[in-house]
């Protein structure tokens, strides 16, 4: 008796969808390092001062060479990043995409997202490689596209939501940061939430940690561009950070990074004040499978399998939550350390914020 499972009837329709999807997923594959090679040489910015170009006049204002600004012009038109007017053969920025492509303040703004895309994919090979060792790779081991881009990506949704609407949400919090509050940035990166708390709360004490040293020296040095003189930055785990009765303790984007997010709970739970608040953003997510199905949680699933979850496991207990662990699984997480109050209190289309109390 044969157990080999009869031959799949092909729906040549079928087939042929999937590859002309595949053939488009290419294309965007490859028009991520078009972005960042876009926002480094400046053409988005170029265009949206100028208007509709041709190449000649691109590469002349932008000191590149013209076959170069050509083919990128011709690529972010079949791409819809541009438009293409055949009778007069120039290439015009749309406004909206020009906010998007060109306005760090901008809550829309997406280069930073193609960057640390772009940084992630770079280093797939080591990921193949852990994925059949089962170990991991960390933050610190990737390049800089990594690091700066996280930044880009995430610190225009902070500047947008940040001190207007996510502090607000919070119980007390804004208060207490007007009066004055000691306040740990843990997992601070770059320290652009850090930055911005403190400018919003100038009677208030901000500490932002993070293990990564190279991170710390370009926190303090954008702290010192900001002129801010109410936060400092130590290199430091999430486990180990220094100081105690915080009235907030803060983390953006990180609990999903590390390898033991409980025991860094716990370190919270020692280090909060009886009535201190716990801050958790995370990326946004649904508890289940089926609830991240769609444009933001396929981008997060990648993240998660060639970026975070690596991160995780390259660090004691490797507990590996995931990108989109749901907020279900963060609840456990602070459950485990000790806090009894947990509220989802602000979400984004790419955020969901939390809030954990003793």
């Amino acid at each position: 008796m044969s157990l080999t499972a009869p031959p799949a009837q092909i729906d040549t329709d079928k087939l042929m969808s999937f590859v002309f999807r595949a053939v488009d997923e290419v294309g965007a594959t490859l028009n991520a390092a078009l972005v960042v090679m876009g926002d480094k040489l400046g053409y988005y910015r170029d265009l949206a001062e100028y208007g509709a170009s041709t190449p000649a006049q691109l590469a002349e204002r932008t000191q590149t060479a013209e076959p170069y600004a050509r083919e990128w012009l011709n690529a972010q038109a079949a791409g819809g990043y541009v438009t293409y007017d055949p009778a007069t053969k120039r290439y015009t920025l749309p406004p909206e995409h020009a906010l998007a492509m060109t306005d760090p303040d901008s809550a829309a703004f997406l280069p930073g997202f193609f960057q640390i895309a772009l940084g992630t994919v770079h280093d797939t090979q080591h990921i193949v490689d852990a994925a059949r060792s089962g170990a991991g790779y960390g933050w610190h081991q990737h390049g800089s596209d990594v690091h700066v881009g996280c930044e880009r990506f995430f610190r225009p949704s902070y500047h947008a939501n940040l001190v207007g609407s996510w502090i607000p949400a919070l119980e007390g919090v804004e208060e207490k940061l007007r009066t004055g509050a000691l306040v740990a940035d843990v997992g601070c990166g770059h320290g652009a939430s850090t930055v911005l708390l403190a400018q919003a709360f100038p009677d208030s004490t901000f500490v932002g940690s993070d293990y990564h040293a190279e991170s710390i020296e370009t926190a303090r040095a954008r702290a010192a561009e900001a002129g801010v003189d109410n936060a400092r930055f130590e290199v430091a785990s999430a486990g180990e950070f220094g100081g105690r009765g915080y009235d907030l303790v803060a983390m953006f984007d990180c609990l999903h990074d590390m390898g033991d997010p409980v025991g860094a709970a716990r370190r919270v739970r020692e280090a909060i004040a009886d009535d201190g608040t716990w801050m958790i953003v995370e990326p946004m997510a649904g508890d289940h499978v089926e609830d991240n199905l769609n444009p933001v949680g396929r981008a997060y699933y990648g993240f998660s399998t060639l970026l975070c979850t690596p991160s995780s496991l390259s660090q004691d207990v490797g507990l590996a939550l995931g990108t989109q662990a749901g907020p279900a699984r963060i609840r456990d997480v602070t459950t485990a350390a000790g806090f009894t109050r947990f509220r989802s209190v602000a979400e984004t289309p790419f955020n969901r914020v939390i809030e954990a109390r003793p």
